[in-house]
């Protein structure tokens, strides 16, 4: 896409302008690396685009692309240039928080982003336990209905299969209720007394769950009808 102007946002948008590339940057601003991680985070995507868009953005020296270490496969790392894109993607954000979530339909809640979300928000350092397994039950799915998370002090993995462990936290609600809570379009107190959630586990992982499991960055902005 070439605007023909001299213009530095016209140029900017010729960079990151293209369907999907400024969720490709969001993903690798939030740490996504393996071409994998990428694809989960931008759902629909095929992986034929994606493999474009990243060599765009190589090309245009905003992601290096290298082996990852002992392994066949990449990583893609964010340069300078495209984390300088930080601030911008924030403020991005900020706008939709405020002037798009009215736009929202059943369509887009989609589990998969959902559970990468809630991944990325776990505060290990706040759970009362060491490896602490989170498992949640979406009663509005057919499929991919069961997910695990698992917490330690490497991090945080995300299973759609049993991985055998003992719970020690359940979570059952819709995908929505679960987002609108990220979000904060809602509480977990809230959702609980609607009956539209219930957690079952020891109290000091339930009472303090919105402790150990932080919402959205987004979550005190109201939205435009609001204001």
């Amino acid at each position: 896409m070439e605007y023909g102007q001299f213009c530095p946002i016209a140029k900017a948008s010729e960079i990151i302008g293209e369907k999907w590339t400024v969720l490709i940057i969001r993903e690798l601003l939030m740490g996504a690396r393996r071409f994998s991680d990428l694809q989960r985070g931008l759902g629909t995507i095929s992986p034929t685009l994606l493999t474009r868009r990243l060599a765009h953005l190589e090309d245009r020296g905003m992601v290096i692309r290298k082996k990852s270490q002992g392994q066949r496969s990449h990583e893609y790392v964010p340069t300078d240039s495209c984390k300088m894109l930080l601030p911008i993607i924030l403020s991005l954000g900020d706008w939709g928080m405020q002037w798009a979530r009215s736009n929202l339909s059943t369509k887009d809640y989609d589990v998969d982003l959902l559970m990468l979300y809630l991944q990325r928000s776990i505060k290990v350092e706040k759970l009362p336990m060491g490896e602490t397994v989170i498992r949640f039950k979406f009663t509005d799915m057919q499929e991919k209905a069961d997910w695990w998370l698992i917490a330690g002090t490497a991090g945080t993995d995300i299973c759609d299969k049993d991985p055998g462990r003992d719970v020690d936290i359940f979570f059952t609600t819709t995908v929505k209720t679960m987002a609108d809570i990220w979000m904060g379009e809602t509480s977990y107190r809230k959702a609980i007394n609607a009956d539209a959630l219930a957690i079952v586990g020891p109290a000091a992982l339930v009472n303090n769950v919105a402790n150990w499991m932080s919402n959205s960055i987004f979550t005190e902005l109201p939205s435009a009808r609001e204001i």
